[in-house]
């Protein structure tokens, strides 16, 4: 891998990602949601060069009690829940234990969302064009679960953006999204923080920073 293949930093692969959306640009209806933490300095400047507006969503896996890499389900914000049905059936997962993890997690999301919009009021989705950004993805199961969880808010057309990821990552999210734009799909992909030169993770002070600025055009 050629060092000539890696984006900068997310403010760089943000601003490649925002040209790959330009037909998006000074439209009404169109909302970027960004996924914290690393997706909001890319949704940054894909929302300023798009003059859109900016918000986070948060999602939090549901791992099982006894394994929690494993997914039962994931809430998100907006009071929104979704189930595995194929894990939790599987496992025979008891709705008490589903409602207990769901719980502990809801708080976890709250302070999350507080820690990051303070007073400012959620983004409303209904009926718009959602863009939702993230700084690549492995898997794809986050965004899998994001996307899920926001088509219950009944947005017109749902965008996933991504400035890298597995080729096969951005086919399978292509059957859940209505649009898949990734602007780098290379293979062997190794590992998310390999295509930047510049990958720390993001702190929270910064998602506040940048969310506050976003709200000037908001």
């Amino acid at each position: 891998m050629g060092t000539e293949a890696r984006f900068a930093d997310r403010a760089e692969a943000g601003r490649e990602l925002a040209a790959a959306l330009s037909d998006y640009r000074d439209r009404d209806d169109v909302v970027v949601l960004a996924l914290p933490r690393g997706g909001v300095p890319v949704a940054f400047e894909v929302a300023r060069e798009l003059k859109a507006p900016l918000d986070v969503f948060v999602v939090r896996k549901l791992g099982l009690p006894a394994q929690p890499e494993l997914a039962m389900g994931a809430i998100a914000s907006g009071g929104i829940q979704v189930l595995n049905d194929e894990v939790v059936h599987a496992l025979g997962v008891p709705h008490e234990t589903i409602e207990k993890v769901a719980a502990r997690e809801r708080e976890e999301l709250a302070r999350r969302e507080q820690l990051y919009r303070g007073d400012r009021p959620p983004q409303s989705v209904e009926g718009k064009t959602v863009i939702l950004v993230d700084d690549g993805v492995a898997t794809g199961s986050t965004m899998r679960a994001a996307i899920k969880a926001l088509r219950e808010q009944k947005p017109a057309e749902l965008v996933v953006a991504i400035p890298v990821a597995p080729p096969e990552t951005c086919e399978a999210l292509r059957r859940e999204a209505d649009t898949v734009v990734c602007t780098r799909t290379p293979e062997p992909f190794l590992a998310l923080g390999a295509w930047y030169a510049s990958f720390p993770q993001t702190p929270d002070a910064e998602i506040q920073d940048l969310l506050t600025r976003a709200s000037d055009w908001n």
